[in-house]
């Protein structure tokens, strides 16, 4: 259990040290920009099935949702709205009732881009009021040439930080390439 634990942390410290480099290059390096979670989310696909009781909607189908710079790309997106009450406490119905968005399951060759951040798997959560996104299934991230894998990958995105796990029998594995000094270059 203690390794377990040793191996997560090391792991997230890597993880940290690599999309957030510590004083002078982080400086060097370009604000990356914010998604708010109040702009407007546009999906494509296929099809689009609505489940009003259930505040449900799934896009399957090269299914691809975008808000800001981020972009969610599966096989299926399937959006989960919270529910919305009348001012007599009563839920609303039909398409008045859909309300703010809870969170979007996507299924199927999960890709999450933001930037030249990217995160793959088979399946993801992302919960819109905590900015969490979860992926698991070969889960592997990538920004430029840097790339973590782990069987889940979890990013909180308001806090800038992530944690990489793997299974028991697994081990977390990190590709990391030192940026080269550009002083050299001249």
């Amino acid at each position: 259990m203690l390794e377990r634990f040793l191996r997560i942390i090391v792991t997230l410290g890597v993880l940290i040290a690599v999309l957030y480099p510590p004083g002078g290059a982080l400086a060097e390096t370009k604000q990356k920009p914010r998604v708010e979670k109040n702009q407007p989310i546009q999906i494509v696909s296929d099809r689009l099935d609505a489940y009003n009781e259930k505040r449900m909607v799934v896009f399957s189908g090269n299914a691809v949702a975008t808000q800001g710079v981020r972009t969610i790309r599966a096989d299926r997106l399937t959006l989960y709205y919270k529910e919305n009450r009348k001012t007599d406490g009563r839920p609303t119905v039909g398409v008045e009732g859909t309300g703010d968005l809870e969170r979007v399951e996507a299924k199927g060759h999960v890709t999450i881009t933001e930037g030249e951040r990217v995160v793959t798997g088979e399946d993801a959560i992302f919960e819109q009021d905590i900015q969490k996104i979860t992926m698991t299934g070969s889960a592997v991230l990538r920004e430029g040439a840097n790339t973590i894998r782990g069987d889940r990958i979890v990013v909180f995105l308001d806090e800038n930080r992530g944690v990489v796990e793997s299974l028991e029998n697994r081990r977390v594995t990190a590709t990391i390439y030192p940026k080269e000094n550009e002083e050299k270059k001249k």
